[in-house]
Order: structure tokens, then sequence, then C-alpha cells
């Protein structure tokens, strides 16, 4: 891949926000950077492995030392609905067109933004709901590391709060390593020297957003969620009609 001065300049302040909001919200990495990275480039299998590098190498640092922290019965009872359906969300992000991945992160995207919007946070009240939210969450992470959402609606309920964070870290790291595991599996360019230049950039977000993370323990986000909502869907408009004159 070869970009303009201008473009690495975007694609840098994009990962510094990725890893800021990592830090800070303990998910969203992927799913409010992605939309930002496509208007510059539509190539998820580039991106992704990038991204995934960062969340391991972050999420290793910040949790590592807090494993006894980690909520182990919610990781344990949520690998056993996840594990499929994150493969086979693998799958068709390696086999399917990159344009048919895009459509389907954007659409993931605006579903996320949409509610966000409105104020309506997906939530579980029974063992079923959490198994299909669950389902669906590995596999839109397979697909494209956007499935975090749909899996905080059942940990929000089954893991206690000073516990919440790290273990969602934790969770994280075992999804990514089974999508890096599947990328090295069929031969998929890790993009190590792309992660090693970027890394600086999500450093600085990361320590950013670990700062917000304070600041949020201690007031509600709603707030600044309607906001976020509101720029990912003009993001998203942007990135799809982009998408579809290109065609």
């Amino acid at each position: 891949m070869e970009f303009t001065s201008a473009e690495l300049i975007a694609i840098s302040l994009i990962f510094v926000w990725s890893g800021f909001v990592r830090a800070g919200l303990g998910f969203g990495g992927a799913a409010l950077s992605l939309p930002l990275l496509f208007l510059i480039a539509n190539k998820p299998l580039f991106f992704l492995p990038i991204i995934a590098i960062h969340l391991l190498f972050f999420t290793l640092i910040t949790a590592g030392r807090k494993l006894q922290h980690v909520h182990w019965p919610f990781i344990k009872s949520s690998m056993r609905w996840l594990l499929i359906p994150k493969l086979a969300g693998v799958i068709g992000l390696i086999s399917l067109p990159a344009q048919w991945m895009v459509m389907i992160i954007y659409a993931i995207t605006i579903f996320y933004a949409v509610q966000w919007i409105l104020q309506k946070t997906l939530t579980s009240e029974s063992d079923w709901a959490d198994r299909i939210l669950l389902v669906l969450g590995g596999y839109f992470s397979g697909v494209s590391l956007v499935g975090a959402p749909l899996i905080v609606a059942v940990a929000v309920r089954q893991i206690p709060p000073p516990s919440y964070r790290d273990t969602l870290f934790v969770l994280w790291f075992i999804l990514v390593i089974i999508k890096m595991l599947a990328f090295i599996a069929t031969g998929v360019d890790l993009q190590w020297q792309w992660a090693g230049l970027l890394l600086l950039p999500t450093a600085i977000g990361h320590m950013l957003g670990l700062q917000m993370h304070h600041y949020l323990v201690h007031h509600k986000p709603e707030q600044m969620q309607r906001v976020l909502g509101i720029g990912l869907l003009a993001i998203c408009g942007l990135g799809l009609y982009q998408l579809f004159t290109q065609a």
C-alpha cells in the first residue's frame, strides 16, 4: 500500500483515536476507527491485522498485571458461544470480496451509531438472549472486530463492575489471537511493519484514553456516546456514498 503524506497523517491521527477509545471505553477501537480508515482505503485485510496487533499489545500491558481482577467464569461461559461464530466470521472476512466486507462493517457501525444517538442500549434479560447476542457478537468480531457492543450487552449483566474492563480486555485478547492464527494459517499479510510504525500514535491515544477512563468511572458517558453516534453516522454515510460512486 502506498499513501500520500496527507493520507499518512490522517491514518496516524485515526490510530491515535483508536487507542484513545479502546483504553477509555474498554472497547470500540475498531468500530470507531475502521469507518474513518475506509475513507482513505477500502482495504479491510490491510487495516484489520494492524488493529489486531495493537489490541494484543495494549491489552497485554493494560490487563496483564491485573489478571486477579478478571472474572474468569464469564470468560469460560462466553467462549462456548463465541468460538464457532468467530471462526465463521473470520472465514467470511478472508473469502468474501473486500467491497462486501466494507459494506457489512459500515452496516454494523450504522446500527451502533443509531443506537447511541437514540440512547438505546442493548440489554439482555435472559440466558437465551445472552446466547444470541454472544453468537452474533462472535460473528461480527470475526468479520471485522466490531462485535464488542453485542458482547458488552451480556457482559454488563454478568461481570462485577470492578472486574468489568479487565475481563473484557482478556476476552478481546483471546478473540484476536483466534483471528491472528486464522490470518497466519491462510497466508494473510499481518502488516508487522505498518503496525510498528503506527504503534507510537496508538500509544499516545492509549495514554489519553486511560485518563478518560478515570473520568468515565465517575461520570455517565451517554452524552459523549450521542456525539460519537452522530459522527459515526455521518462518516458511514460518506463512506457508503464514496463506495457506490466508485463502483
